[in-house]
């Protein structure tokens, strides 16, 4: 199974000699393709660079109040005895700020809780861009299958209009046949060119993800009517209780618990000292001075911070089980439309496309006889060929509904390799 987005392995550190190594002219990889992303997506780096800019905070945060060094003058200048400055006084001050409460433990709860919680934050954003990259190799694959199908198309019906000129010219059909096959050849055709255009928009929009202006690659490898059987329901709801994105809720649990201890901290206020030396020139005395303030009122002012603070907290439960539900709403819609877009494409290729191919043949050799219609073999052609375009979208479907399942659980989910022998068997 080439659509293994749950390689989480693939987003480790690499070299960042191998993104300068020529690829080769080889199909590409949708392991290739994620390597390149991972080295090259600013995405990824934007979250890493934010790490040191929230450590320079922290370390901020641990820092105690400064303390002030004062000098204060009085009578200066003055009159009489004190003219000049002879009757100065000057106090030498050093102050500060008693700190009560554990402002700087809380202060450091909160940064380091905004530091951790950058990790689900980064696997949040990595399997997105994995399922982003996945969806974007899939439609090359998809352009790359109906390229295959038009060009199947093309092939019988210039088998149909070599048939055509012959009878024409044996005088065994009309002149209208040989338009008709011709016009029919002409819209295969333009589905083959369309298919061409369309995988080389999906080239240039897969390479973009890179960050690269034009793709060094024609074709990608895989298969995309191979799909594999799913794990349990159940055990990919089990997956989903640890999802990324419900750990991101947590960090942000965190971090509003840190904001709270903070906020009560406020409560208590901080008391603000000084001491100092003053001299005065009058009667050249010094003398020792000191003091302090507390500040009045601090629990009144805090508590409406502490309302909010707590009521802000309350809100993550709920917030946590709405995300909840409507990951595990997508996980279910996705796994059902995942087993019957598979059930479809396993009962196109054993029931369906078998059984037309054959109908197709047994028409050509009839009209070669003259003993059917063209139209009834090209109306069998086009069925054909509508079957495995129909056969295509269902496997589509089926692999953004696998994408998606492992983007939310963040897990492989395939099932063990004899189950999923056995499945594909069927």
């Amino acid at each position: 199974m080439w659509m293994r987005l749950a390689a989480v392995a693939a987003f480790m550190l690499v070299p960042r000699a191998y993104a300068q190594v020529p690829v080769p002219a080889v199909p590409l990889t949708l392991d290739d393709a994620i390597v390149r992303v991972a080295l090259d997506h600013p995405e990824l780096r934007l979250i890493d660079a934010q790490r040191p800019v929230l450590e320079a905070r922290r370390d901020a945060a641990l820092l105690r109040p400064p303390m002030q060094l004062g000098v204060e003058l009085e009578n200066l200048p003055g009159s009489g005895d004190a003219r000049g400055v002879q009757g100065v006084e000057a106090t030498v001050t050093l102050s500060g700020v008693l700190e009560r409460g554990d402002k700087l433990d809380a202060r450091r709860m909160l940064a380091q809780a905004n530091i951790d919680a950058l990790a689900p934050q980064r696997a949040t954003a990595r399997l997105d861009l994995l399922a982003e990259t996945a969806r974007r190799y899939l439609a090359v694959a998809q352009a790359q299958a109906a390229l295959q199908i038009a060009n199947t198309d093309i092939e019988q019906r210039r088998r149909a209009v070599a048939a055509a000129r012959l009878r024409l010219q044996a005088g065994a059909s009309p002149e209208s046949v040989l338009f008709t096959a011709q016009a029919m050849l002409a819209q295969a055709e333009l589905d083959r060119d369309r298919a061409i255009e369309e995988a080389s928009a999906a080239r240039l929009s897969l390479a973009a993800l890179w960050g690269a202006r034009s793709p060094d690659f024609n074709t990608v490898s895989g298969d995309a009517l191979q799909l594999p059987a799913l794990r349990d329901f159940a055990l990919l709801n089990d997956d989903l209780q640890r999802a990324p994105e419900l750990a991101e809720l947590l960090g942000e649990q965190r971090i509003r618990e840190a904001q709270l201890q903070l906020v009560r901290t406020r409560s208590r206020p901080d008391w603000n000292w000084q001491v100092g030396v003053r001299n005065s020139r009058a009667d050249n005395a010094t003398s020792l001075v000191g003091g302090f303030s507390i500040p009045l009122g601090s629990a009144r002012r805090a508590a409406p911070e502490i309302r909010e603070a707590e009521a802000d907290l309350a809100l993550l439960p709920y917030q946590r089980q709405a995300r909840q539900q409507q990951l595990y709403a997508t996980l279910a819609e996705a796994h059902g439309r995942y087993v019957t877009a598979r059930l479809e494409v396993q009962r196109m290729r054993s029931d369906v496309l078998p059984q037309l191919q054959k109908a197709e043949r047994a028409a050509e050799q009839a009209w070669r006889a003259g003993a059917v219609s063209y139209m009834e073999w090209a109306q069998l052609q086009a069925m054909r060929i509508e079957s495995r375009q129909r056969q295509l979208d269902a496997a589509i479907a089926a692999q953004t509904a696998l994408i998606e399942i492992q983007r939310l659980t963040g897990q492989g989910m395939l099932a063990t390799d004899a189950t999923v022998a056995v499945e594909n068997a069927r």
